[in-house]
């Protein structure tokens, strides 16, 4: 009874990840993460359960490329080899890879330059060393950090608005330090938002829901997308 109950504990988890299939081929993956869940293993034994871990039990030769924090949910791209990885790699290195996400932040926030729509937060981030892992706008010492940036919708109901974000550079919490930089925290942040925003939403609003890039192998342009939960 135990064995089948811990077959069903294994089973249950890969069944969720190939439902969240968005893109597979013999060179690449991308999955649709679940907010959550870590993208890659964590320090201690309650940390090992993450994406990758659950990737390598239907795909063995799955590799990280990139990571999303554990509480946002999105597109989550991995190579199936070492060369692919590498390629990968270098791509998001010279900024040749497309990263879109939708995000629900307090208040009324409104566009102000680009006739287009975007405006940008040119703000450099570091640790914060004495609360870690948080990061925050550090002139001195911090690595310059660049999020193009447009305001979708704003909801009077519960005056939020939902944008659309697209992280020049990648640094850590990037968009979650500059949406609060600009005065604008992520709802349901329990990191960077005060306790009441935190609370205004059961997990922290932020979707990965777009990738673009050319594919590795062919060369040819592949644009993924997901469905925003929230």
């Amino acid at each position: 009874m135990a064995c089948i109950e811990k077959e069903r504990e294994l089973i249950a988890p890969m069944a969720a990840l190939s439902e969240g299939l968005v893109y597979l081929d013999e060179h690449l993956l991308v999955l649709d993460k679940p907010a959550g869940l870590l993208a890659v293993p964590g320090r201690g034994p309650d940390k090992q359960d993450c994406a990758i871990a659950r990737a390598q039990r239907l795909w063995p030769d799955a590799l990280v490329v990139h990571r999303l924090d554990m509480a946002t949910s999105g597109l989550l791209l991995m190579a199936r080899s070492a060369e692919m990885q590498r390629r990968l790699g270098l791509a998001f290195e010279q900024r040749q890879v497309g990263k879109r996400y939708v995000a629900v932040v307090a208040g009324a926030l409104r566009n102000t330059t680009d006739a287009a729509g975007w405006d940008m937060v040119d703000l450099p981030i570091g640790a914060d060393w004495l609360a870690r892992p948080l990061q925050r706008v550090d002139h001195a010492g911090g690595r310059p950090s660049r999020t193009r940036w447009r305001a979708l919708a704003y909801d009077a109901a519960s005056d939020s608005t939902r944008v659309e974000l697209e992280p020049l550079t990648g640094r850590s919490h990037q968009l979650r330090v500059h949406m609060q930089a600009l005065g604008h925290p992520i709802v349901g942040d329990p990191l960077y938002a005060s306790p009441a925003i935190e609370a205004r939403a059961p997990r922290l609003l932020l979707h990965a829901a777009g990738l673009q890039l050319m594919h590795p192998a062919t060369r040819q342009p592949l644009v993924l997308q997901s469905a925003v939960p929230f």
